[in-house]
């Protein structure tokens, strides 16, 4: 019985941050040592991204940081997640510095794979295990992520995302209900999927409303957060949802990837410009208090400058809280990569310049509104080199929005305070605080 500590280095999104926290599961339930410093594992687990071409030589790269370390106390570096899932075939002979290599639901073969590590074999178990569902947390105490699904099957021109992970499956939901039960005390739970807005209908119906209902129910929860909705999928039943439900936070995060109908209709994405101009309308209608957060590629093949500048109009017109914008990555293996019209990486970069410009000005206009404001707070610790505490309001998910930076004589992580703000820059808010 292997009787090691253990570390991890968990790169890429939250979905994937689910998956390294069920293979820690597995470690504790081995009852071996779970360390947070890296330089006092035994054994390292790399959990890998392989989204975008980016992803993936940080992936490598962190692989061959850790291998640098062996002659500490290190001995054994295993690689799971996305990138041995799509491109074991190519990653094994290559990167040798791996011993054991699993892909991103292989949970139950850790230990096994690491037994034959230890004999002396290098281990490609890609597909040989099983998903647990025993997680060890990552994340603060007060938030927590449920990963309500798996796989996409929307098949954008751009993405590698079905081909890494599969068709969409969602979980079951007394599953889901039971993993929400077992989280203890948790001031946000936040619903993470490839496609949020999806759950169930792969199963006959959609079921997301009634999930977020069942969830509510839960006295343990005390706020759920919506990432990755679709937007066709923003359903009347959901918009309803969010105005009514005192535990679903009035925010809503929507990738688009573009506005203007030829780029769309390429990108092989659903919408209109039409369709998303009417739905966010009907959102600020129905909850003006929203917050909606969206996601933005530029520099996909064929796009000009006339549809850049549509994009930047767009913007403009609908003045979202918080937004991400990304140049196109051209990825081998996706249908976008054959298309015609691709754009130079410099006019990429300029055009990904001027919308963070614009939106620069949105956020810096919308966030003035708050100055001389009280609102409520979540602290979520300590920021030591600004010397004060740091904290999210509703309209601000963890590590993708801005934060509120308050002093207070005192503040707890995970609980809610009464911020009143003095300042506002583009992107953060300042203020002070008394306990609510």
């Amino acid at each position: 019985m292997i009787r090691k500590k253990f570390g991890m280095i968990s790169l890429g999104c939250d979905k994937n941050r689910v998956d390294g926290e069920r293979l820690l599961g597995e470690v504790r339930r081995h009852g071996c040592e779970i360390v947070s410093d890296i330089q006092e594992a035994e054994i390292v687990i790399v959990n890998t991204c392989a989204f975008l071409n980016a992803a993936r030589e940080e992936a490598i790269g962190t692989v061959l940081e850790c291998d640098y370390h062996r002659l500490n106390k290190l001995e054994k570096i295993v690689v799971t997640g996305c990138l041995p899932q799509k491109y074991i075939k190519e990653l094994f002979p290559a990167l040798t510095e791996g011993d054991v290599f699993l892909g991103i639901a292989d949970h139950s073969e850790l230990f096994p794979a690491l037994e034959r590590a230890y004999a002396g074999e290098r281990v490609n178990a890609v597909g040989c295990g099983q998903e647990r569902l025993e997680r060890v947390f990552t994340t603060a105490p007060h938030i927590k992520y449920l990963k309500i699904a798996d796989g996409c099957s929307n098949h954008c021109t751009y993405c590698l995302i079905p081909k890494i992970r599969g068709g969409f499956r969602s979980y079951p939901m007394e599953q889901l209900l039971e993993e929400a039960r077992g989280l203890g005390e948790t001031q946000e739970l936040v619903l993470v999927a490839q496609d949020t807005t999806r759950y169930g209908a792969d199963l006959g119906e959609n079921k997301l409303v009634e999930l977020i209902q069942k969830l509510s129910e839960l006295d343990n929860i005390c706020h759920i957060r919506l990432l990755y909705c679709y937007p066709e999928v923003v359903t009347e039943a959901l918009i309803q949802e969010v105005k009514s439900n005192p535990k679903l936070l009035k925010y809503l995060d929507i990738p688009l990837q573009h506005s203007e109908n030829a780029v769309l209709k390429r990108m092989g994405r659903r919408g209109t410009r039409e369709s998303y101009l009417a739905l966010f309308a009907r959102l600020r209608q129905e909850i003006p208090n929203i917050a909606i957060r969206t996601t933005f590629i530029t520099g996909f093949p064929g796009e000009t400058e006339e549809e850049h500048e549509g994009l930047k109009r767009f913007l403009q017109e609908v003045r979202f809280e918080n937004c991400g914008f990304f140049a196109y990555s051209r990825e081998p293996d996706t249908p976008a990569y054959k298309l015609k019209g691709q754009v130079h990486p410099r006019t990429k970069q300029r055009r990904l310049r001027e919308l963070y410009a614009v939106q620069q000005d949105i956020s810096a206009h919308i966030l003035v509104g708050y100055v001389g404001r009280t609102l409520n707070v979540v602290c979520d610790g300590i920021d030591f080199e600004k010397g004060c505490f740091t904290g999210r309001a509703a309209f601000q998910a963890q590590d993708i929005d801005g934060v509120v930076y308050f002093t207070s004589p005192k503040a707890e992580e995970g609980r809610v305070y009464s911020v009143f703000i003095d300042r506002a820059d583009s992107y953060d808010l300042y203020g002070h605080t008394e306990e609510l």
